[in-house]
């Protein structure tokens, strides 16, 4: 049950029936640790812009990936470009940006398919 202090971000995703993220049994006094995952990962791959922004559309695919609440990342482009990227459900923001060391990536959510997310961007 929540109130105007939870700020466990459950209310910014919707629920079914057939929703069992388990996150409207979570209780405020919860800490967020114990409510989302992340996974993180480095990579020297090489993306295409189109890469991102289709491996990006399908993570609303609940039943497949897990409630992906944000992902961001860093990741090396075509022609000595680097992408830089932002996805919240419903928006998929992907840039040229500057350089970094190596490739990374970050995606939170509730139950998070872990397997499923790293073979979306083909690691």
């Amino acid at each position: 049950h929540h109130d105007e202090e939870c700020d466990c971000g459950c209310h910014e995703h919707h629920h079914d029936e057939d929703c069992d993220c388990g996150c409207h049994e979570h209780h405020h006094y919860h800490h967020a640790e114990e409510v989302f995952t992340s996974w993180g990962k480095e990579t020297a791959k090489t993306f295409t812009k189109e890469d991102i922004i289709n491996t990006l559309e399908n993570f609303s695919d609940e039943k497949k990936f897990g409630i992906i609440l944000r992902a961001k990342g860093i990741v090396q482009g075509e022609n000595n470009k680097w992408l830089h990227f932002d996805y919240i459900p419903n928006e998929i923001d992907v840039r040229e940006g500057s350089a970094d060391v190596t490739g990374r990536l970050c995606v939170i959510g509730c139950r998070l398919n872990q397997e499923a997310i790293e073979k979306a961007f083909n690691l």
